[in-house]
């Protein structure tokens, strides 16, 4: 008894210390991949911050006046007290929210005494690119969780590689932090399979996307009808997260709205009256219904369209909630007369997802493949990043110099007309100094009958409405900013007048009406 008793006791501590050891070991491989996790985590921040920053810096380009009027311009008006606001901002179409994250960094600079064009200019485009990059980060992590490693990396590739993120993710368009948000939202959305699901953050993060821009509800239509109609308690859903979170966000939006404008505004109603009921987008062109399908989306996705409908395939029943979202937008979008690249960015992430999974499956080719997005989409991106459509910046650059002239107070003060399409460079933001400059304006048509614009009038007869307009010499401005096509049309006030070129900037290869490859600036001596 006595040796059947050792044996037991000796056998229960062998097993112990087998325990012992094989607790020992799982610790280890818990520590060792946490420790992996973590450096693949600061690899993967170090490498899209330095990325996305490399990024801003090479994107000099002007696309869309909307970067600057609806964002920049404002800002600086809320912290300079001067500047100019365009109609949007006199109508309360437009919310406050997004511009006072800028003037809250025009706002500092201010106070540190470092307000300097340059950093006007930069430090807010430095803020996109690192949000930008925390968007990667979490994109990559999505993904990880949701298919293999392999795939990720790939699917990783692809969403860097892509030419019109590179465009536009680092600019101040409401259409850019929508997409930033956007790809935040979609690593918390109940993505089948998905292991970093939390309901409260992504609709916080939607909702934080339709105050930005509130067409950003129509990307977020399907997912949101998707994850309401997966979900067991419905009503729990709706009553502990929709609504409250939609609710305060609206609250807090509106009272935004409220103090800047002065009085009461539903920023949301105005939008929604002005752009759908009343049609007033229509204004600044339309295009056929089939734009998005036939142009706008083959743009946007670029040289990722084969992959993206491949892996419409190969991903379907997966991804399925994603393709809908995609093709919903299309649709939404192709009813309205007035469309825009700009506008079908927010489901680019998207459709990258379906491009990556593609580009893994292709095993042997895949390499040739990312060889040919890589060298394909930089050519892209850094063409219309760092060539096409410069000239807007460029030509601000050489009008700041004029602050220094107007901090002398002999006449003649710097008086800056731009005789150009309306809105089609930046303003005050870019000079930052409150020399006089104005431009032909062109609100739209809010119900005056025989309603001309400005800058209609003057392109219908640009000699008259000069000679009109100025017939004194006294009143005539000391600087004049046009595109090289309208030179001839204008040379007799410009030889009566004195003007003497005095730039000639280059703006792109592809000139199109009113808009020419060149920006003369004229000055009066």
């Amino acid at each position: 008894m006595e040796n059947i008793r050792t044996r037991l006791k000796f056998g229960n501590k062998d097993k112990e210390v087998k325990l012992r050891k094989r607790k020992s070991q799982l610790y280890l491989k818990n520590d060792a991949s946490a420790l992996n996790d973590g450096v693949l985590l600061a690899r993967t921040v170090v490498f899209c911050v330095v990325f996305r920053l490399i990024n801003c810096f090479l994107v000099q380009s002007s696309f869309v006046p909307d970067e600057y009027w609806q964002s920049l311009e404002v800002s600086h008006h809320m912290v300079f007290n001067y500047g100019y606001l365009t109609w949007e901002w006199k109508s309360g179409l437009r919310g406050f929210s997004y511009p006072l994250v800028f003037a809250f960094i025009y706002k500092i600079l201010y106070y540190i005494n470092c307000d300097s064009a340059y950093l006007l200019i930069w430090t807010p485009r430095i803020f996109q690119a690192l949000l930008a990059a925390f968007a990667d980060v979490k994109f990559f992590f999505l993904i990880r969780t949701l298919e293999n490693r392999d795939t990720a990396a790939w699917t990783f590739f692809c969403y860097l590689c892509s030419w019109f993120s590179w465009y536009c993710c680092t600019r101040t368009l409401t259409n850019s932090m929508e997409t930033t948000i956007t790809c935040l939202a979609l690593f918390y959305f109940p993505l089948p399979e998905s292991k970093t699901h939390s309901s409260k953050k992504y609709v916080a993060l939607v909702s934080l996307a339709i105050i930005v821009r509130p067409t950003a509800l129509i990307v977020w239509l399907p997912l949101l009808i998707y994850h309401f109609w997966k979900e067991d308690d419905k009503l729990k859903l709706v009553t502990h997260t929709f609504f409250p979170i939609g609710a305060s966000a609206l609250v807090v939006s509106t009272l935004i709205d409220c103090i800047f404008y002065e009085k009461w505004t539903l920023v949301q109603f105005n939008f929604l009256k002005f752009n759908v009921l009343h049609s007033v987008a229509d204004f600044y062109g339309s295009h056929p219904w089939h734009w998005y399908f036939t142009q706008g989306f083959p743009v946007v996705i670029g040289p990722h369209l084969p992959l993206f409908l491949h892996g419409c395939f190969l991903a379907f029943k997966r991804y399925k909630v994603l393709l809908a979202a995609v093709l919903w937008t299309l649709v939404i979008y192709s009813f309205l007369p007035h469309k825009e690249f700009r506008f079908i960015y927010p489901v680019l992430p998207f459709c990258l997802v379906f491009s990556g999974i593609s580009l893994a499956s292709l095993k042997s080719w895949r390499r040739a493949a990312a060889f040919f997005l890589l060298v394909s989409n930089l050519a892209a991106g850094l063409y219309t990043g760092l060539i096409h459509q410069r000239g807007p910046l460029d030509t601000m650059s050489h009008l700041g110099t004029l602050c220094d002239i107007s901090s002398i107070s002999s006449p003649p003060q710097p008086d800056v007309l731009f005789l150009m399409p309306c809105h089609s460079t930046p303003f005050y933001s870019h000079v930052h100094c409150p020399i006089t400059m104005r431009f032909l304006e062109c609100p739209p048509d809010l119900g005056e009958d025989g309603y001309i614009d400005e800058a209609d009038r003057f392109y219908d007869n640009p000699l008259l409405w000069l000679r009109t307009s100025f017939p004194y010499k006294h009143s005539v401005p000391t600087h004049l900013v046009l595109f090289d096509v309208l030179e001839k049309e204008i040379l007799a006030f410009l030889q009566s007048n004195n003007f003497v070129k005095t730039s000639e900037i280059f703006h792109t290869h592809f000139p199109e009406g009113k808009v020419g490859g060149s920006i003369f600036i004229y000055q009066r001596h």
